[in-house]
């Protein structure tokens, strides 16, 4: 009998379910060296081992205390009735490349996760393409708020996942920001994905479930710690490209965010704030340590989003330039053209990094524009153009 997901993936066996369930309630996460017996031996073997107790000592370390418990098809079928499913690394959604930051790390606070239960119909390594974490304080301000559900809403408008904690204040706002344009959202949990926590946010939940995903890697029915808050944050930063940090004191689970985002190799931004508030003061600790700073959307994806394609102008500038409205690759090669003298098409090419049929049609345009002029079989920019 093997699992189908209701996204459609290939089925993993059930065996390898079963195992990767018991190891996920027998072992509070990290557990990197059960993490690295999985990898050695496969999950089925290690859950034997495990159960028998024929581990290492490091390993009996992180799970002797729960070894006994025996409750994979329980959960397994907890987690249907409540809409969800256990995710593994044996699942095509499974997000490997962004996790091989886990792996690389060597630090054990990083650990990588020996699986997921999730609710919702996303699929996870797809939402993971493109995705910024937008994390904050709880007891954040009107402004902080604003600014979380705006950039939010700018981000998932342009097709990015905001991932995020569910939690009260920034988190919330930025949930929110995304689900009020439609876009994707994944809220990553410290208990059970069957538990709404925080209460209050119980229809939120339930609206992020409904298009996205709610991911933990806590069993069903397990109750939030405050220890899981700092170890799930990890999952926050690991599933984004870069991390934005709202609002925050000196001392807040939104810095451990940051601190595992820079950890992973993975981007930090911050949004300044006043500088008399405490709420801010985390952020512009985190500038001064070199994150990088911004101020709306469009920022945020000149840093994350793809290259050449999402770089941002600066609002009310009000100049208008020839190059204005030329495509990414139009721009590089217009940018290649030295000042005065003439060049072929390949070398172009080159100096640009672009494909030298690519570099032909970006041409084509750039004459029709006025930017370029063909002499003798070379490239130049008009006379006028040479500032």
């Amino acid at each position: 009998m093997s699992e189908q997901s209701p996204t459609g993936v290939p089925p993993v066996a059930q065996d390898v379910l079963l195992a990767r369930a018991y190891l996920s309630r027998v072992a509070e996460p990290p557990a990197p060296a059960l993490a690295r017996l999985v990898a050695e031996i496969g999950p089925v073997e290690a859950a034997r081992r495990v159960h028998e107790g024929r581990v290492s000592e490091p390993v009996a370390g992180e799970t002797s205390a729960r070894r006994a418990v025996r409750r994979a098809e329980a959960d397994l079928a907890a987690a249907a009735a409540a809409g969800a499913r256990l995710l593994t690394p044996e699942h095509a959604e499974w997000p490997h490349w962004p996790f091989a930051a886990f792996e690389v790390s060597g630090r054990r606070e990083l650990a990588p996760p020996l699986a997921l239960w999730v609710r919702g119909p996303g699929r996870l390594a797809a939402l993971c393409e493109q995705s910024v974490a937008v994390v904050g304080a709880r007891a954040a301000t009107g402004y902080g708020s604003h600014v979380a559900g705006d950039v939010s809403a700018g981000l998932a408008d342009r097709g990015f996942t905001v991932v995020s904690g569910a939690a009260i204040g920034i988190d919330g706002a930025a949930h929110r920001g995304a689900l009020g344009v439609e876009g994707p959202t994944v809220a990553v949990l410290a208990c059970g994905v069957d538990r709404a926590y925080p209460a209050a946010h119980q229809m939120l939940l339930e609206r992020i479930a409904g298009s996205g995903l709610v991911v933990s890697e806590y069993p069903p029915g397990s109750v939030p710690g405050r220890h899981r808050f700092l170890v799930r944050n990890r999952l926050i930063a690991g599933m984004a490209a870069g991390t934005l940090v709202v609002e925050a004191g000196l001392r807040s689970g939104a810095q451990r965010t940051a601190a595992d985002a820079t950890a992973l190799g993975r981007l930090v931004m911050a949004v300044p704030g006043a500088v008399t508030s405490g709420l801010s003061a985390g952020c512009h600790r985190l500038i001064r340590e070199g994150a990088l700073l911004v101020t709306r959307t469009e920022e945020v994806l000149e840093a994350v989003g793809r290259l050449g394609l999402d770089l941002a102008e600066t609002p009310g500038s009000g100049i208008e330039r020839p190059t204005d409205g030329l495509d990414p690759v139009a721009a590089v090669v217009h940018d290649a053209l030295p000042a005065r003298a003439h060049r072929e098409t390949r070398w172009l090419a080159m100096e640009a990094g672009v494909p030298i049929g690519a570099v032909r049609v970006a041409l084509v345009d750039l004459e029709r524009r006025g930017l370029v002029e063909h002499c003798d079989g070379r490239w130049r920019r008009p006379r006028g153009d040479e500032q």
